[in-house]
């Protein structure tokens, strides 16, 4: 039987990249799957339709998570679809680099607001219905360690989401509800193809720095979440898998 069958789980910015990767294996693995996105219904509805001819269950859903209301109404609607709220993965992110006299308040706040209070908004509202068993993925990144020069507000934001996510697992264990973080290495996705890294020297320098040889791939980091999202991960809370291809 798939690790997942039976579950239903909501995955924010899964319209490309990381999250429609996260959001394909868990529905390969059974569960029925909320695909959210904030602009890309197109990329949203792709991810959808690839899940349900595959035999799988899913809908897509907008929703800003660094809105209450809108993040309240993401979870309802999963709620509403599929009856249940078993997996919250969340993996919405903003990511841009700059160098110190180059950051200002609207850098900072952007990615904070998406980064950190999306994760809060989208978990405090998962929380009210999540059950014993429930499961949070929280998206963070290897760059907490790897201290890459030009990063310092986007490693903020993900090293206050390590912290929060440790607090949240010893605040709903009680509840027997996990909570855990996968940090990505550097992974080719349509973000990195945007931003220029694809092809670059930037790109050269990361992947010789990875001891297994290559680049990730959404994959590899998707069947890491469908891992902990499921019972197999049952003795698992508070931990932070680096996916990174061993970079350090």
């Amino acid at each position: 039987m798939s690790k997942l069958q039976g579950k239903v789980a909501v995955v924010t910015g899964a319209s490309k990249g990381i999250g429609a990767g996260i959001a394909r294996a868990l529905a390969r693995e059974g569960a029925a799957v909320v695909v959210n996105y904030v602009q890309s219904r197109a990329g949203a509805d792709a991810v959808v339709e690839v899940i349900t001819t595959e035999g799988g269950r899913a809908v897509a859903v907008q929703a800003d998570v660094t809105d209450a209301e809108q993040a309240q109404a993401l979870i309802a609607a999963a709620v509403a679809q599929f009856g249940r709220l078993d997996v919250l993965v969340n993996n919405s992110g903003v990511y841009e680099f700059a160098a110190l006299e180059e950051i200002t308040e609207a850098h900072y706040r952007r990615l904070f607001d998406v980064n950190v209070l999306g994760v809060l908004q989208a978990s405090r509202a998962a929380a009210r219905h999540l059950g014993e068993g429930g499961s949070i993925v929280n998206i963070s990144s290897a760059i907490t360690h790897v201290h890459t020069p030009t990063a310092a507000v986007y490693a903020g934001t993900k090293g206050a989401l390590n912290a929060i996510s440790g607090v949240l697992a010893n605040e709903l264990a009680p509840r027997r509800i996990r909570v855990n973080v996968v940090s990505p290495g550097y992974v080719v996705t349509e973000g990195t193809h945007t931003a220029g890294i694809v092809g670059s020297e930037m790109e050269t320098g990361l992947v010789a720095q990875t001891p297994l040889g290559r680049a990730g791939r959404p994959d590899d980091i998707a069947e890491v979440v469908a891992f902990l999202a499921s019972d197999e991960a049952r003795w698992l809370t508070g931990e932070n898998i680096t996916a990174s291809g061993g970079i350090r």
